[in-house]
């Protein structure tokens, strides 16, 4: 069986390597998150329903508050178990985008199927389908030449499908690791003249962290997230986050050349959590914002308190 579990982790971590390796730079085109640990059915498919319960969450993001016309992002979602075995899990996300006049409505169902493949190892394959809406109101930019064509034709709930799929491999509470494809389908946008487009390509994002016990009260946990598009530089982000007494998260996060990050959590109950973050940008425009924050709600039901508090799952 150890063989069997070395060969798994061997095929996943050899296909994000060559991932990474072949990987080349642009604009990041999805929705970014710094509270990403929590969030991780949005990006992998494949993660919905491993953490055995009930769960709802909800996201907020304001980015680069101060300049008009910055980010905003909502993201809630739904995740459960299905079955005696637990193997199949089942999720809905609803995912909303605004930055300045453009704005994106997004919603998927995640579907994935856990299989054991060692005494404390699972692996999850993931699925995602739905749709996505754009809109685009040009008459909200500056236009200097009121004849200009693009002032004439806004975009109003464009509809383009959406198909992903991931792999979730993790231990029963120490570590994971996974590769996933949100959107495989290359969507381009145009108005009605063809003066413009706009093309949103396939991202792919890996994941992993580990989770280790300082002491009896303290767990530390660092992950990390990679986003790779084609064209595009390679996207980064690295956390550490501890965690006292299973109740408290205080870290630290940093996004390669984009910003720093401090998070911060709290177990509010056996239901619930909430988490915070803020941003601080380390590129020329944190001149002229004031960063940006990130706040996370988890709620989650059905598992026995004895379960959930004696062997917490970080992640």
């Amino acid at each position: 069986m150890k063989n069997k579990y070395n060969k798994i982790a061997s095929f996943v971590l050899g296909i994000i390597a060559i991932v990474v390796s072949s990987s080349q730079l642009e604009a990041q085109q999805d929705s970014q998150y710094t509270q990403y640990m929590y969030n991780t059915q949005t990006v992998n498919p494949a993660y919905a329903g491993t953490r055995g319960v009930f769960g709802v969450t909800a996201l907020y993001r304001n980015q680069w508050v101060g300049l008009e016309g910055a980010p905003e992002t909502l993201n809630f979602s739904l995740s459960t178990p299905l079955g005696v075995s637990e193997r199949l899990g089942i999720g809905l996300s609803f995912i909303q985008d605004k930055a300045g006049p453009a704005s994106e409505s997004t919603i998927v169902v995640d579907v994935s199927y856990t299989i054991p493949v060692g005494e404390r190892t699972s692996l999850s394959f993931g699925i995602k389908g739905g749709v996505n809406l754009l809109n685009v109101d040009y008459s909200l930019l500056n236009i200097f030449n009121p004849n200009d064509a693009l002032q004439q034709f806004n975009i109003d709930n464009r509809m383009s499908a959406v198909a992903g799929a991931g792999l979730y491999l993790h231990d029963v509470d120490k570590w994971y690791v996974g590769l996933s494809v949100p959107n495989f389908l290359e969507t381009t946008y145009y108005d009605d003249t063809s003066v413009s487009n706009a093309s949103e390509k396939a991202n792919v994002y890996a994941i992993a962290g580990y989770v280790f016990n300082v002491n009896e009260t303290t767990k530390f946990k660092p992950a990390v997230l990679g986003k790779f598009i084609t064209g595009a530089p390679i996207g980064l982000d690295l956390s550490a986050n501890f965690l006292f007494n299973e109740k408290v998260t205080l870290g630290a996060a940093y996004r390669l050349d984009a910003a720093v990050s401090a998070l911060a959590g709290f177990q509010v109950s056996d239901t619930l959590f909430i988490g915070y973050s803020y941003d601080y940008g380390t590129q020329e425009l944190a001149n002229f914002n004031s960063g940006s924050h990130e706040i996370f709600l988890r709620f989650e039901l059905g598992r026995n308190r004895n379960d959930r508090f004696l062997s917490p799952r970080f992640f």
